[in-house]
C-alpha cells in the first residue's frame, strides 16, 4: 500500500484526503493506559491487535478503541511473533470458511509462502483438508512443515498441467490481478467446488481475532517470522517486503 501496488488499489480508493504519516496494521504490545469507561482491558495487559485502514501501528504508541480488533496475545507467543498474526491470520480464516473448508476436502493454497499463505496452509491442515500448496521450490521444505501434504514449484512447474482437481482453491496473493486468471484456477477446480480469492472482501472483526488466538494457544497457528528489523531500519524492511521473496512475515520490533 505504501508504494501505490496495482492489487491494494481497490483498498487505497477509501482512504480519506490525507497525508498518513504513521503507517503499519498489525501490532502486538502491553497496555499503558485505559479510558475511564473501558472495562476490558486493564493497563499491563498484553494485547494483539489490527488497525486497518486507520493505520499507526509503527510507533511506540498507538491509540485503539476498546471494541476495536483488539484482544489479549496468545499466551505461548511473543509480542514480536504475536504482532504477525492478525491481519494474515484473518484473512486466511475468514476466507477459508467462506470456501466452506471441511475435513477430506482436497484444498490449493496459492502463494504458500507469504503470511495469509502461510497461515492458509496451516489451517487447510487444521480443519482436515488435504493441501497442495504452490510456491518457490526454496521453500519447499518450510511449507511442508506447515502442513502441505505437498508443493509444486511454480517457477518449474504448471500446477494446472498436473491433472489433479481440487475441491478448493485458495489465491492467497491476487494472481486474477498480476496474471494467472480465475479462468486458469478453474480448470483445476473439482465440480461443485469453491475459489476463494484474497481480493474477495471480508471484515476483520473482534471475534475472528479471538478465534485465532485460540489456535494460536492451541498449538494450530504459529506466525512464521522471516526477518526482524529495528525501527530504526524500516525502510531496509520494507525494501526487503517490496522484493517479494519473503517467507511469511517481516516484523518491525520498537524498543
Amino acid at each position: 500500500m505504501r508504494r501505490a501496488d496495482p492489487f491494494m488499489a481497490p483498498l487505497q480508493r477509501p482512504l480519506p484526503p490525507r497525508r498518513i504519516t504513521i503507517l503499519g496494521m498489525e501490532l502486538a504490545g502491553e497496555v499503558e493506559t485505559v479510558g475511564a469507561q473501558v472495562q476490558n482491558f486493564a493497563p499491563g495487559d498484553a494485547v494483539f491487535a489490527t488497525t486497518g485502514l486507520k493505520f499507526g501501528a509503527y510507533a511506540d504508541y498507538c491509540c485503539l478503541p476498546a471494541d476495536g480488533v483488539v484482544a489479549r496475545k496468545p499466551a505461548n507467543m511473543d509480542f514480536a511473533t504475536a504482532a504477525a498474526v492478525p491481519s494474515g491470520a484473518i484473512a486466511a480464516l475468514a476466507l477459508l470458511r467462506k470456501g466452506e473448508i471441511r475435513a477430506g476436502q482436497k484444498a490449493l493454497i496459492y502463494g504458500a509462502s507469504g503470511s495469509v499463505g502461510s497461515f492458509a496452509v496451516q489451517l487447510a491442515r487444521h480443519f482436515g483438508a488435504d493441501v497442495t500448496a504452490v510456491c518457490s521450490g526454496g521453500n519447499r521444505d518450510w511449507v511442508q512443515e506447515l502442513g502441505a501434504a505437498r508443493v509444486i514449484d511454480y517457477t518449474k512447474e504448471d500446477f494446472a498441467a498436473q491433472g489433479a482437481r481440487y475441491d478448493l482453491i485458495f489465491d492467497a496473493v491476487g494472481k486474477m490481478i498480476s496474471g494467472v486468471g480465475k479462468s486458469t484456477f478453474n480448470r483445476v477446480l473439482a465440480p461443485n467446488g469453491r475459489f476463494v480469492s484474497i481480493e474477495m472482501n471480508y471484515k476483520e472483526t473482534v471475534d475472528g481475532l479471538t478465534a485465532v488466538r485460540e489456535l494460536c494457544e492451541a498449538g494450530a497457528l504459529t506466525a512464521a517470522i522471516d526477518r526482524r528489523y529495528p525501527l530504526a531500519e524500516i525502510v531496509a524492511a520494507h525494501r526487503y517486503v517490496e522484493a517479494g521473496h519473503k517467507k511469511g512475515n517481516v516484523v518491525i520490533t520498537v524498543a
